[in-house]
């Protein structure tokens, strides 16, 4: 089996270890940069952070919160997210990360299906907390508002010295739920994923051997645990400092002002990229140039030579001119934005995973990979095609160390999403000779005709996404016909409506009659997304 392997630290068992190790390891050197809401900029060492974290430890113990109790963070991405989840990590207590884009009403109901005893909250989710207060039933406690954490740690830094060697001295083991974790999923109700010591530790380890990176930039929500392998537990790991970036839309001038070597995105950020840089080479007369360098680039990477950087030097300066490699899940990328990047000199690490396998499940190498794979398995499971058809497609299946307890009070859906050992991923792929992995579809999108032809909407919404004013698409069925939905850069491209439907007859040209788009739909906003800006699918059905 291909492989490769980064970097020689401990096999973590659980979390505890990981954070404690990591603040011991890190010592003096910076651990996270942000910036204030007036631009002054913050820096905190890895002592600092662990200096927090105890404070809120030895906080939470006065008051009596032990191991076990359920404890929310609830709040946008900021510095004293990172610092409470350890805390609460460290305590033995259950970390309950929600999605600050939930309503109250939402909210108030997750945190009662988890029994939560204590949430730390945002002052921007003030209104949905007095939402949560006036639930009749609410099991929550302690209200901790993190404007006020000023407060908090210096009552932890004055409690008596008993209450911090008690949250020290907390023995934590790996089969010990260390968080439940509400999917934010596309489709249907929220279930509670549970997710124990072993498999988040053992998800990180095998990630963090699989991978090799310096300095980052974190953008993802903290909420969803693709953030937490690629930046809330890797700065610990790796003793490498991350920038915070807490707006999404302030995302282009961090990557250049902080200079990452590497971060973490879904698809539609990698595509953003991509788009703006064809947009920019258009605009300034420079495509053909761009092509020519591509086609040079290629040439020089046959006889041995990386002139990527060079030619592209410019493309580099504006992603902030250290960047090396993108980490890419959560979501199917177009195979030729991929091969693009990689052309320029950006490598795209794509890998595959499910918040239940805590989440990641496998991913490319940076010499080992496949365009349009989402790589090779992770060290801490084992995937097979289950009852595969004749090219080799059937529904991932995965079992190890990293695949979750189950869903909280919920044994029927926890029941229904194994088969033996094996947990049932709901998504379609394959694995080729040298043990690739390659994504094909989620069966719950899959459109099933009548004619008993199935059509994997992502197929086609890769070949509408090349059109370069396609800013979003949607591909779903509706009455036994194929619909496409977009969301155009008419700011751009003020003909695009035009040019869309010469361009949907030659895509359907080159796809099977079966396959071919039957109805086209303008729409004026985005598509509403999850937290981690996956579209939220509709079924018309």
């Amino acid at each position: 089996m291909l492989r490769e392997f980064y970097d020689d630290f401990p096999l973590y068992e659980t979390v505890r270890d990981m954070i404690l190790d990591g603040a011991k390891r890190g010592g003096d050197k910076r651990q996270f940069i942000w910036e204030g809401k007036k631009g002054t900029q913050f820096e905190k060492t890895f002592n600092e952070v662990y200096e927090d974290e105890c404070k809120i430890g030895a906080y939470m113990r006065s008051l009596g919160i032990v191991k076990g109790m359920k404890v929310a963070i609830l709040s946008e991405n900021c510095y004293m997210w990172n610092a409470i989840y350890y805390a609460i990590a460290v305590n033995g207590s259950v970390v309950v990360p929600m999605d600050a884009r939930l309503t109250g009403e939402e909210i108030a109901g997750e945190f009662l299906d988890c029994e939560c005893d204590a949430v730390f909250y945002s002052k921007d989710n003030e209104e949905k907390i007095n939402t949560v207060k006036s639930t009749a039933g609410m099991t929550i406690k302690w209200y901790f508002p993190i404007d006020e954490m000023d407060e908090i740690l210096e009552k932890g830094a004055a409690a008596d010295k008993k209450y911090l060697d008690e949250y020290l001295d907390t023995t934590v083991t790996p089969d010990d739920l260390v968080c439940i974790v509400y999917t934010s999923g596309t489709t249907g109700k929220t279930k509670g994923v549970m997710l124990s010591n072993r498999n988040i530790a053992s998800d990180v380890t095998a990630s963090l051997h699989a991978i090799t990176g310096k300095n980052g930039i974190g953008f993802l929500p903290l909420n969803h645990t693709y953030a937490w392998v690629t930046g809330l537990f890797a700065s610990l790991i790796r003793s490498e400092w991350g920038y915070i970036c807490t707006n999404i839309r302030h995302v282009y001038n961090d990557i250049k002002k902080y200079k990452p070597y590497q971060f973490a995105a879904v698809p539609m950020v990698v595509e953003m990229i991509y788009h703006n840089i064809i947009a920019t080479a258009k605009r300034n007369g420079s495509y053909d140039e761009l092509m020519s360098g591509i086609e040079m680039s290629r040439n020089f990477m046959l006889s041995g030579y990386d002139a990527r950087r060079e030619i592209f030097h410019e493309i580099h300066e504006s992603l902030g001119g250290n960047l090396n490699y993108i980490l890419c899940g959560g979501a199917h990328l177009n195979p030729e934005i991929e091969e693009f990047m990689h052309d320029i000199g950006i490598q795209i690490i794509t890998g595959y995973g499910l918040t239940e396998c805590s989440p990641c499940i496998t991913c490319s190498r940076r010499y080992n990979y496949r365009l349009g794979s989402v790589g090779l398995v992770l060290d801490c499971n084992e995937v097979k095609i289950n009852d595969p058809d004749d090219e080799g497609v059937g529904e991932i299946y995965v079992k190890g160390q990293n695949v979750m307890l189950g869903y909280y009070n919920d044994e029927q859906a926890t029941k229904s999403v194994f088969d033996g050992e094996w947990f049932k991923t709901g998504d379609l792929g394959y694995i080729d000779r040298e043990g690739y992995l390659f994504f094909k579809g989620r069966i719950k999108n899959l459109i099933i005709l009548s004619n008993g032809k199935n059509v994997s909407p992502e197929e086609i919404e890769d070949k509408l996404y090349e059109l370069e004013y396609v800013k979003e698409v949607l591909v779903y069925d509706s009455n036994e016909k194929i619909y496409a939905e977009f969301y155009l850069d008419r700011d751009k491209f003020p003909d695009c409506e035009t040019q869309l439907e010469a361009d949907i007859e030659k895509i359907n040209k080159s796809l099977a009659e079966f396959k071919r788009i039957q109805k086209i739909l303008i729409r004026d906003t985005e598509f509403p997304k999850t937290t981690t800006l996956k579209i939220i699918r509709k079924y018309n059905k």
